[in-house]
């Protein structure tokens, strides 16, 4: 079986490795994913859930591109929200709850029906090395696979190691062992290595909650969906997520394991996640509060069990019990399993070139929670990446790189490679400068076309983004070009509380006005003619909404990005020698000598370079 050379190997089968096997397959290239346990393929570790803030828009861009996430999202999906609806458009997530084994099976069923991809299961415990190029890998039984190139994705398993309360033992997530020998072979070959830590709540029996007690939270009326494509469908039916809090008796049940708990009396010693804190954690850091919303979610659309979103914990297991039958709703409560931290090994990403393919070993390629992020969808996106650039270099085409305005995908990167990361890093909108252009509503507007021209997206899906392109873009003109008369457009701006018009104006100026939206102008007569006689779909008709009522916003957002990604075409030639300019500051030589970047936009970017060090950059490169 393994005497074939594979163009790509990709080791770890959570979401950064079942996009990248997909991605690295449905481009031609012979792949082959490699994974300790073929049964917990793309496995939900954490909480069951796609999606969120900034987040959503991410696995909007993945199916953009020709990935898998946001199918799987939509086959497995129990429960659809689009939050911050209240707030614009960029700031419009898409997030589903999941069925956790419905969303693990149809991603191995995808997986196995991909071309080009071969599945073996084993401990990959080290790679092979040679001239500064990995050429295959090598498997705790000894075996030796051979391959053009190899994307580690790890996730928690490098030298994991789980902390329930007083009690620590190695493993990679609950009920499966750790993985070792890779980290100290990296570290042999000049890679610097660190800690992070990352937690989870304990998971119940539903059957023992009582939920009247508890504040139901519903899906939304009208559910979206995650994929562009026709061939997933919005849910007609759902479950409802509930809500619960903590009390202080709850606080102080939880205060009193805090001596035996692993976070406090320093036996951990790693980073965790800022933006997804221990309960522990936050009522030590928010001691004024009196309580914290705790979500109780359903695992899937049959099973009893439930996640216990925001009573992440690495408590003693007694305590944890103890408090949790504290919280309202909670009297009765039976766990399934306890809370538990888990430290693990990662590599700072300032050791990766865009392309995720690492500096010191041509051919090898890092994607997820080994690089220091947290989240399904930011190590999917990566996985997706690395996929698509491996399989871009066994083929010795150009490399695939997106820019900070072209998706989040493009921030996430950038931000990895040129700043690094101390702390488990989350994707947020506001770490994104062109979150206007940066929407989930058009993430096929901007992504596809690159898709299909990787050979990862369809024709179809190509073609059914272009149909809506085409079909927005007309029903803009259309209010560009169609005047209302005041007789009709009066009544409805009276009923908004708008100020009213004394003669024949463009729809798009009424349009556009703050407090009217795509219901009011749709009294207009010809507004739903129009609509009638195209017959035009929810996703056609929002987009115009959007296009109209923020266009200011979009076009100076474009106009800033154009400006700056002029310094995106000044390339900075390969070890360029930075000590020579000693009219630099020391930090700024150091920090350009360590990251290397490859543009004077990436090199502006990172910290300690300061704008009087990218001046003197461009006179030095005669600019």
């Amino acid at each position: 079986m393994f005497n074939e050379v594979y163009d790509v190997i990709v080791v770890g089968a959570g979401h950064a490795g079942s996009e990248a096997a997909a991605a690295a397959a449905n481009m031609g290239s012979k792949t082959l994913l490699i994974t300790m346990n073929l049964q917990t393929i793309a496995q939900m570790s954490c909480n069951p859930a796609m999606g969120g803030i900034a987040k959503g828009q991410i696995v909007r861009e993945i199916d953009a591109l020709g990935g898998y996430s946001g199918i799987v999202s939509d086959t497995s999906a129990i429960q659809f929200k689009m939050l911050n609806k209240s707030k614009g458009p960029a700031m419009w997530s898409p997030r589903v709850q999941s069925d956790r084994m419905r969303f693990a099976e149809d991603w191995r069923l995808m997986l196995e029906k991909t071309k080009n991809l071969d599945f073996y299961q084993e401990m990959v415990s080290g790679l092979i090395v040679k001239n500064h190029k990995v050429i295959g890998v090598k498997t705790s039984l000894g075996l030796e696979v051979k391959a053009k190139t190899v994307v580690l994705t790890n996730g928690t398993f490098l030298n994991g190691l789980i902390h329930i309360g007083d009690k620590n033992f190695g493993g990679g997530r609950a009920g499966e062992r750790a993985s070792s020998g890779i980290t100290e072979q990296l570290e042999d070959l000049g890679f610097e290595s660190g800690r992070m830590k990352t937690g989870t709540p304990p998971r119940v029996d539903g059957r023992s909650l009582d939920f009247s007690k508890m504040i139901e939270q519903p899906g939304d009326e009208n559910p979206e969906k995650f994929s562009y494509l026709d061939i997933t469908k919005p849910l007609e039916h759902q479950r409802s997520c509930h809500m619960t809090y903590t009390s202080p008796k709850v606080h102080d049940l939880l205060r009193e394991g805090f001596e035996r708990s692993p976070m406090f009396n320093g036996r951990i010693k790693s980073v965790g996640p800022r933006y997804c804190p221990s309960i522990e954690d936050k009522i030590n850091r928010f001691a004024d509060k009196e309580r914290h919303q705790l979500f109780v979610e359903p695992e899937g659309w049959n099973t009893v069990e439930v996640y216990v979103n925001g009573f992440s914990t690495s408590l003693p297991e007694d305590v944890q019990f103890k408090a949790l039958r504290s919280v309202v709703g909670f009297e009765n409560v039976k766990f399934f399993r306890p809370g538990y931290a888990i430290e693990y090994d990662y590599f700072p990403p300032t050791q990766l070139k865009y392309t995720l393919e690492t500096k010191l070993i041509e051919g090898l390629y890092f994607a997820g929670q080994i690089n220091g992020t947290t989240g399904y969808e930011e190590a999917a996106s990566q996985g997706l990446m690395a996929g698509i650039n491996a399989s871009l270099k066994v083929k010795e085409k150009e490399a695939f790189i997106l820019k900070r305005n072209e998706a989040y995908i493009g921030v996430l990167i950038d931000d990895l490679i040129t700043k690094g990361t101390e702390e488990p890093y989350r994707m947020f909108t506001s770490r994104a400068e062109y979150r206007t252009l940066l929407r989930q509503d058009n993430a096929d507007f901007r992504l596809t076309p690159k898709g299909y021209a990787l050979g990862l997206a369809s024709e179809k899906r190509l073609r059914r983004m272009e149909k809506k392109q085409k079909e927005s873009d007309a029903f803009v003109q259309f209010f560009k070009d169609t005047s209302v008369k005041p007789e009709e457009a009066n009544p409805v701006l009276e009923s908004k509380g708008s100020s009213l018009v004394k003669q024949s104006d463009k729809m798009f100026k009424i349009f556009s006005r703050p407090n009217i939206g795509i219901n009011d102008v749709r009294k207009f007569k010809a507004v739903e003619n129009y609509i009638q006689e195209h017959n035009l779909d929810r996703e056609v008709i929002e987009q115009t909404e959007i296009q109209v009522k923020y266009s200011g916003y979009i076009e100076k957002e474009k106009n800033n990005a154009d400006k700056l990604n002029r310094l995106e075409y000044v390339k900075i030639p390969s070890n360029y020698d930075f000590s020579k300019i000693k009219s630099m500051s020391l930090e700024a030589r150091e920090k350009l000598k360590t990251i290397q970047p490859t543009t004077v936009s990436q090199a502006s970017r990172i910290s300690g370079v300061s704008p009087n060090d990218i001046s003197v950059l461009l006179v030095y490169m005669g600019r």
